[in-house]
């Protein structure tokens, strides 16, 4: 899991072949004013979901994994707060990982807590179970999704 912002995001591009494309994506395109939705980059690929989710309570959220894919997170407007737990301390499984979504749920509890304001870009690894949106209020997101290569 890596914390940074887009503006000190070239430090990371060589940790994946298609961040630079992602990043210089970000940078040179105002999402708020993007409708909401995919945004197709690189097809499957490389992708983003716009989404202005509303935000829950801590102690509603769960963590989610993916496997096929690094999720970018970057946000846009509000706050929210992300939890994390690393991968070898879940054990509480809520919902098995369906390849087909990408997608699996832990119940376990999150040990670590981190506060995410606008510009501010959070890259998360298969590794790294993490439980988003969390807060209040509605707030406005891009996830990106860049295939594990």
């Amino acid at each position: 899991m890596i914390l940074t912002t887009l503006t000190d995001c070239e430090r990371y591009e060589s940790l994946h072949p298609l961040f630079k494309t992602l990043f210089d994506y970000l940078k040179s395109h105002d999402l708020q004013q993007m409708p909401l939705g995919r945004i197709d980059i690189l097809g499957d690929d490389l992708f983003i979901n716009n989404s202005e989710p509303e935000c829950i309570k801590a102690e509603d959220q769960v963590l989610e994994v993916h496997r096929r894919y690094i999720d970018v997170h970057l946000l846009l407007t509000g706050e929210e707060t992300v939890g994390w737990l690393p991968l070898a301390d879940c054990k509480a499984e809520h919902k098995p990982y369906d390849a087909d979504s990408d997608y699996g749920l832990y119940a376990d509890r999150p040990s670590t807590y981190f506060t995410l304001r606008p510009g501010m870009m959070l890259l998360v690894w298969p590794e790294d179970p993490h439980a988003p949106i969390i807060g209040q209020g509605k707030i406005r997101k891009a996830i990106a999704k860049v295939k594990v290569s």
